[in-house]
Formats: structure tokens, C-alpha cells, sequence
């Protein structure tokens, strides 16, 4: 590669990197979740706003010189996209172990049973009396979309909702914790069923044999690497010849990530999947881990996560690819199902009144999981444009809901749990040695 074409791809990467901060660190100014930002970011940047009324300075910025830097553009804007995706994962697998209290198990079994596997359930017998085949992908496959339309119901964000907290500064409050247990718990489950909707999309054009393997060899995955991995790395870790992990334990932790990746290649399982199940894999070495976990978790959300989301609004066009009415549908459908599910998962756990709501709302928000889900779906032929353009607005949608009304609650003064709280918790702030 020439000077002029390495400087064009660096310049690309710095002008992609600033408009992700800029819009982000606007957004969090408002109080706002930041990747709601990052991703109205790649919204201007893209066929949107910016290829639709400045076609030429967008081709400037983003054709190249030539026809060989386009494609070069391509493949590492292309890399850069699956990287964030990968590491986005991989950050939220590792944040599993450290969230389910003893005190709060009954609460999380009845808000997880009810407020995800009720709407999944509902979700799959009211879709086939919608016009759900307006979402339908080149693999023509109704089951796989059925289920995918089904996790976009019932998902809750881990790394947006988590964000909101840290942002909010109720992230050690019971609220959040009891919160971001339930949405593990919904991510273990629904993930399996995405890797079952994924494989179901080849059966147009793979044998059922082949397919039947395909299915098989995933669910095997994934039994291993929730059983089985977690148990090996550790003791991979503590071993004398592991010279990787004393030179350089952030090098390790991404080894880890690329051997889930790599035999997950081989075995044809999608790699998303990989990255959430290596990070769950040393979420039970959080302690030795600690700072370089902290490190990479950083950097990845300082460089790669927020390229990855401003990836995600660039590809959407919503001149070409997106209808309102389907979006409206989708999304009081999604929000009614699941608002109402989860107030009734509070309800039986023993919670009352705002309580109810408050929860209700919190996992509502499908942020970064029903981003991923719409990039896997898509990339996987599930969904189509617009199906992709849907499922990323109603993440995008919820999430900004869920972002307002809780700094509604708490800058109105009201307890988010009314019950088992702390006069802390009750007023809004953090106090980590008094939140329960």
C-alpha cells in the first residue's frame, strides 16, 4: 500500500473515531446513553444524512483514491466492525459472576421466568398474525425469524443498561444489581436460541444431515463453554509453562477470546457467541484479572466498541430501508409484552407499586444485545435491510426510554425499589457500603 492510501484509511478511522466521542460525549452530557450517540453518529456519517444531501464529500471520505483503497476501506472498516463486536461480548461475558447476590436469588428466578420466557413465549405465538414477512432475509427461513423477532422482545441490555447505572451512579445499588442478573440470565438463554436461529438459516442451502450437525455442534459449544471451559482456564491459568499470562495478562485475555474464535470457526458457530463464552470463561478469575480486565474493558470502550456502534448506524439508511409502520408495530408490540410480563415476573417476586414500574422499564432497554442480535440476524440472512433497520431502532428506542426515566425517578426523588432499600438507594445516590 502506498502513503496515500494508508493516510486515507487513517484518516478515515480518525474522522470515524472523533464523530463516535463527539456524539457520545453529547449524549452523556444530556444525560443520555452514550451509544445512542455513537450510533446517531454513523446515522449522519452514512447513506442517512450525509450520502443523501453531500454525496460528494461523503464519497471523499469514504471511496478513497482508487478502486483498491475502497476495497482495502472495506475489509478493515469491515474488521474493525467485528472486533468491536467481538470485544463488546467478550467484556460483557466477563461480567457474569460477580452479579447474582444470595439474597436476591428468589427475586431474579421469578423476574427472569416470567419477564423473559413469558414474552419469548407470547412473542412466538402473536408474530405469525403480523406481517413479519415484510423483515424476512435472503435465507427465506420463517422459524429462524420468528425466533429472532422473539429475542427482540424478550432481551435486555447488559453493557447499555450497565452504562445508564455508571452514569446514573446507582450501579451498586440492588436495584441495578438485581437488574443486570436478570439480563445474564436472559443473555445465557437467548443466546442459545440465536445460535439455533443462525443454524436453522442454512437449511436452504445445506442438506438437513449438515444441518442437523450444524445445530448439534453449536449447542455442544456452548454446553462446553458454560460447563466445562470456565474449569479449564483456570487451571490453564495457574500453570507454570503459561508464560503468557505472566508477560502480559491483557495479551492472554485476547488469546483466550481468539482460541474461543478460532475453534468456533472451525466448528462453523457464529463467533459472537465465542467471545461471550470466552469472557464467561474467565469471569471466575475476576480477581486475578482484575486490572488488566479493567484495562482492556477500557481501551475497548474507548477505541473499538464505539467504532463498532457508529458501524452500526452507518449502515442503516432510512430513506431505502425503513417503514414506520412496521417499526410502530414492533415496537409497542415489543414494549407492551414485555412491560407487562416483567411487572408481573416484580409483582410475584414481592415487589410493589414504582417498584414494578421501575423495573419494568430498566429491562425494557435492549440496547447493545438487540443491536448484536439485528447485526447477527442480518449478517446471518435472517432479517432483511429493513428488518435490520427495525430491530436496531427498537434497541435504540428502548434504551433512550429506559435512559429518561430513571434519571426522571431520581431527580423527582423517588426510591427505585420502595422495599429492601437504603435511605442512599432511596434518594438516588451511591453508597457502596450501604447499597444491599
Amino acid at each position: 500500500m502506498s502513503n496515500e492510501e494508508i493516510g486515507s484509511i487513517v484518516i478515515l478511522l480518525l474522522v470515524l473515531l472523533a464523530s463516535a466521542h463527539l456524539f457520545g460525549y453529547l449524549f452523556a452530557k444530556l444525560r443520555q446513553p452514550r451509544v445512542i450517540g455513537e450510533i446517531l453518529a454513523g446515522l449522519l456519517l452514512g447513506p442517512t444524512l450525509l450520502g443523501r444531501f453531500a454525496p460528494a464529500f461523503c464519497s471523499m471520505i469514504f471511496s478513497g483514491p482508487s478502486a483498491s483503497t475502497r476495497n482495502t476501506q472495506d475489509v478493515i472498516l469491515g474488521f474493525v466492525y467485528w472486533l468491536g463486536l467481538l470485544l463488546l461480548m467478550f467484556v460483557s461475558g466477563t461480567e457474569i459472576r460477580r452479579l447474582f447476590g444470595k439474597d436476591d436469588r428468589r427475586q431474579v428466578a421469578w423476574l427472569a421466568m416470567v419477564g423473559t420466557g413469558f414474552p419469548f413465549l407470547v412473542a412466538l405465538l402473536l408474530i405469525p398474525l403480523f406481517p413479519y414477512q415484510h423483515l424476512m432475509g435472503p435465507s427465506n427461513q420463517r422459524s429462524a425469524l420468528i425466533l429472532v423477532i422473539g429475542i427482540a422482545v424478550a432481551v435486555t441490555s447488559i453493557p447499555v443498561i450497565s452504562r445508564i447505572f455508571h452514569d446514573l451512579r446507582i450501579l451498586h445499588t440492588r436495584f441495578a444489581r438485581l437488574v443486570l442478573s436478570v439480563a445474564v440470565l436472559e443473555d445465557i438463554a437467548l443466546w442459545a436460541v440465536l445460535a439455533i436461529a443462525t443454524a436453522l438459516a442454512k437449511s436452504s442451502v445445506l442438506p438437513k444431515g449438515e444441518i442437523t450437525r450444524h445445530i448439534v455442534a453449536t449447542l455442544v459449544y456452548f454446553g462446553v463453554g458454560l460447563t466445562i471451559a470456565p474449569a479449564l482456564l483456570r487451571r490453564l491459568q495457574l500453570t507454570r509453562w503459561n508464560i503468557l499470562v505472566e508477560a502480559s495478562p491483557i495479551a492472554y485475555l485476547v488469546a483466550v477470546m481468539f482460541a474461543f474464535c478460532a475453534v468456533a470457526a472451525l466448528l462453523d458457530v457464529n463467533l459472537v457467541f465465542a467471545a461471550f463464552l470466552a469472557g464467561y470463561g474467565v469471569s471466575n478469575q475476576r480477581e486475578f484479572f482484575a486490572g488488566s480486565l479493567d484495562s482492556l474493558s477500557r481501551f475497548s470502550f474507548a477505541v473499538f466498541i464505539p467504532l463498532y456502534f457508529l458501524l452500526v448506524g452507518y449502515r442503516l439508511d432510512l430513506w431505502k430501508n425503513f417503514s414506520l409502520a412496521v417499526l410502530i408495530i414492533m415496537l409497542v408490540v415489543a414494549c407492551a409484552i414485555k412491560l407487562l410480563s416483567v411487572g408481573l415476573g416484580a409483582r410475584l417476586a414481592g415487589f410493589r407499586g414504582l417498584d414494578l414500574l421501575n423495573l419494568a422499564v430498566a429491562t425494557n432497554a435492549r440496547g447493545g444485545p438487540g443491536i448484536v442480535l439485528a447485526s447477527v440476524a442480518y449478517d446471518a440472512g435472517i432479517v432483511n435491510a429493513s428488518g435490520y433497520t427495525t430491530l436496531v431502532l427498537l434497541a435504540v428506542l428502548t434504551s433512550q426510554a429506559a435512559g429518561a426515566w430513571l434519571e426522571f425517578v431520581l431527580r423527582k426523588g423517588w426510591p427505585l425499589l420502595a422495599s429492601g432499600t437504603t435511605s442512599t438507594e432511596k434518594s438516588g445516590g451511591v453508597d457502596v457500603h450501604a447499597a444491599i
